[in-house]
């Protein structure tokens, strides 16, 4: 079944160097809008952590690794960035082009707009906020394959003329034609799609989605080695931006995601408490060698 997902049209400029979660379909890097800085992933008990800074903007940047195209349904304190649904899989997502690199900076309010990904206490965020604080600190993003279209039959057709054989061809031109206006009056698909959209939401609401089987749940942070001294970080619902999409069609492979990639994310002084990050050594005050001897004088300048 074809569903209704976003197509990003604008490319990310951030240089994500090694400091990207490496999938084997997509690369992700949390990057902090401020100040520009890609966080860099930390690798604990099997799971990816970033220290990300309160008060920050932040973007979710992918990149297609494949020659094809890919579905990346992503979800933010298990929301749907685009739809506002508590996140299942089978949801609307943003559409990547052959090795396409783009940054989601935010919850998607319209085709043009989106309120920002800012690091908040979780009190404050978007999903605390809107009753659903069980997932705060995780960033989720499902990849799906696209299915390849089916081969068209064409009977043979005998003894007819030219003139009556032209006749299935200007009927699969009006079939393209019907096509390529649908496929370009996305308002239609809109409205059928906010339908599917709250019965998705109602649904993931009373029955929360299920992890990958191949992924065992993570200890909770608290479990890890002690509780945090600071609230946890949360995302919240920042000022509106500019950003531009486009809708397109995406028929999935298979029903389950190709691969799931998940990155947890909390404030450094919390990651130093749970033991996810080493606190760094002080470095010991340099040695001298005489300590009872005056350092070298020079000429003093005459008075005056």
């Amino acid at each position: 079944m074809n569903r209704l997902v976003y197509f990003a049209i604008l490319m990310g400029l951030a240089t994500t160097g090694d400091a990207q979660v490496m999938g084997g379909l997509a690369e992700v890097a949390i990057i902090d809008r401020d100040s520009g800085a890609v966080l860099s992933p930390h690798f604990y008990r099997g799971e990816y952590w970033v220290a990300g800074r309160p008060g920050a903007r932040y973007a979710i940047e992918i990149r297609n690794r494949l020659g094809e195209r890919l579905l990346a349904v992503t979800s933010v304190d298990g929301v749907n960035v685009v739809s506002g649904a508590t996140a299942g899989w089978d949801q609307t997502g943003y559409v990547f082009g052959p090795g396409e690199r783009y940054q989601i900076t935010g919850w998607r309010k319209t085709d043009a707009e989106v309120a920002a990904f800012t690091f908040v206490d979780s009190p404050n965020s978007y999903a605390e906020r809107t009753g659903r604080p069980a997932n705060v600190g995780v960033i989720g993003v499902a990849i799906f394959r696209e299915r390849p279209p089916q081969p068209v039959y064409s009977p043979p057709m005998i003894g007819q003329s030219s003139g009556r054989a032209a006749e299935p061809r200007a009927s699969e031109s009006d079939s393209a034609a019907a096509g390529e206006s649908m496929a370009k009056s996305p308002a239609a698909r809109a409205s059928n799609s906010a339908a599917a959209t709250a019965a998705e939401a109602q649904a993931s609401r009373a029955m929360p989605a299920p992890m990958p089987p191949s992924v065992a749940h993570p200890p909770a942070p608290a479990a890890l080695s002690g509780a945090a001294p600071a609230p946890k970080l949360g995302t919240g619902h920042g000022e509106r931006e500019y950003s531009y999409v486009n809708h397109t069609e995406f028929l999935r492979m298979q029903a389950q995601p190709n691969e799931v990639i998940r990155v947890h994310y909390d404030s450094l002084d919390n990651l130093f408490a749970m033991g996810i990050i080493k606190r760094p050594h002080p470095q010991p005050p340099a040695a001298n060698p005489f300590p009872a001897s005056p350092e070298q004088q020079y000429v003093p300048d005459p008075q005056g």
